[in-house]
């Protein structure tokens, strides 16, 4: 018989791999609060098409990401909100920890994304 908690425990893993890799975090963070193609995921980045692609395929299979094509064109954007909270929290954290005088922790604070302002109720 196999053992069905490991199994779980392995899925979740493989989710949290996800966010293993630097250039996966980047490309999360590119598309994170607008859809963008992959020429200016490229651009952006200032990574080889090639790597970039590879990543978004992946992402893509995993469900973290949506796309659309558009003529010739491939359009991003995330598609999986729990993906881009999970990467603000930790971002939120990491920065409560580093001094508030250096230059790293304003730089991360400043590349957070945006927590989008929850409805009011009518």
């Amino acid at each position: 018989m196999v053992n069905q908690p490991a199994e779980v425990f392995d899925v979740v893993a493989s989710y949290f791999s996800l966010l293993s890799e630097p250039m996966r975090l980047r490309i999360m963070h590119a598309v994170c609060e607008q859809e963008k193609t992959v020429s200016q995921i490229v651009s952006e980045l200032g990574a080889t098409q090639t790597n970039v692609s590879r990543h978004l395929s992946l992402m893509h299979r995993s469900g973290v990401l949506a796309r659309r094509k558009e003529g010739n064109q491939v359009h991003y954007r995330a598609a999986d909100a729990a993906m881009v909270e999970i990467c603000r929290s930790v971002c939120d954290r990491i920065a409560a920890q580093m001094d508030e005088r250096k230059p790293l922790r304003r730089e991360l604070l400043r590349l957070m994304p945006r927590r989008k302002p929850k409805p009011r109720p009518a």
